[in-house]
């Protein structure tokens, strides 16, 4: 699903919905359709389990006795954390870093809840403001979704990131051998880059696996592609304002911005952490696929 239009905030299920069903039918035609999709109801019976949750319809049919599965019998235990600083909501108009991460994060969320993995959602901006519990229930996917479709339409978040004090706080809360994934554009303080990579490697605290995706307008923010004519430049969480023509500092800011991003990127592959860049104007298919790869892995 290319993702180059507004959406309808308040449709965030629906979409998801559509995004996965096409990934699913794009998948059997691609070099992942290996991965597992097979969305599991049932367990096979062991000695010793309550005869009252053996589903005796599957036992009319093939003779075998599987158990039903319930929320705490879940395969997976994932953390989603989606960044919801003012950075975030650039571009202002259309599809904009934050709405793609909820999108994304609503989808991922289907899949999980298909194959009876537990999903939590933690909101950060300078800190983790809001955090839900990690089940795996349909009542708890849809209080999820309304969260996110809240978020969408709420002010923007007064104050900057901060990204260390935000993943330690999420490293020390997740159980052991969990999935985290977060959904950041990483703008931060750059007096923080180091206590920044500290925390992301803290993240792998307990043996939990790890994607980080690097969300952009890949045109603007990374291209730097703006017409030579005057702009005023704004940053959206300090507020303080520039003017310049773009061909006055476009080469400076390419190479600075190159710089942190091989930083950002040697990192994560030191620290075994899967990090994948994505422009807000391009397909989520690989979003999905690497949940895919994580899932596999930890199955």
């Amino acid at each position: 699903m290319q993702l180059n239009q507004p959406f309808d905030t308040g449709n965030l299920e629906l979409l998801a919905r559509q995004v996965v069903e096409g990934f699913i039918i794009g998948l059997h035609k691609s070099p992942f359709h290996g991965f597992s999709v097979e969305f599991a109801e049932h367990r096979l019976y062991n000695p010793g389990d309550n005869l009252r949750y053996i589903d005796w319809k599957v036992y009319g049919k093939s003779d075998k006795m599987f158990i039903k599965k319930f929320e705490e019998e879940t395969n997976l235990k994932c953390c989603i954390a989606l960044d919801t600083s003012a950075s975030m909501r650039f571009p202002a108009e259309g599809m904009n870093k934050l709405y793609f991460s909820c999108l994304a994060a609503a989808a991922l969320m289907q899949l999980l809840s298909k194959q009876l993995d537990a999903t939590g959602l933690k909101l950060f901006a300078d800190q983790v403001y809001w955090s839900s519990p990690i089940k795996s229930s349909e009542r708890h996917y849809k209080m999820l979704i309304t969260e996110m479709e809240k978020l969408l339409i709420a002010p923007s978040i007064e104050g900057q990131t901060n990204l260390p004090e935000v993943l330690h706080h999420i490293a020390e809360t997740m159980p052991k051998r969990s999935l985290v994934m977060v959904f950041s554009d990483f703008m931060d303080d750059l007096s923080r880059e180091e206590a920044f990579y500290d925390s992301l490697q803290h993240l792998k605290h307990q043996q939990n696996e790890v994607i980080v995706f690097h969300v952009g307008e890949g045109r603007t923010e990374w291209d730097f592609a703006f017409e030579n004519r005057p702009y005023e430049f704004v940053d959206m969480e300090t507020g303080q304002k520039i003017k310049l023509k773009p061909e006055q500092v476009r080469d400076e800011y390419l190479s600075q911005l190159k710089a942190y991003h091989e930083r950002l990127y040697e990192r994560c592959a030191q620290y075994n952490i899967d990090l994948v860049a994505c422009d807000i104007n391009t397909s989520m298919d690989v979003i999905l696929q690497q949940y895919l790869r994580k899932r596999n892995k930890l199955m």
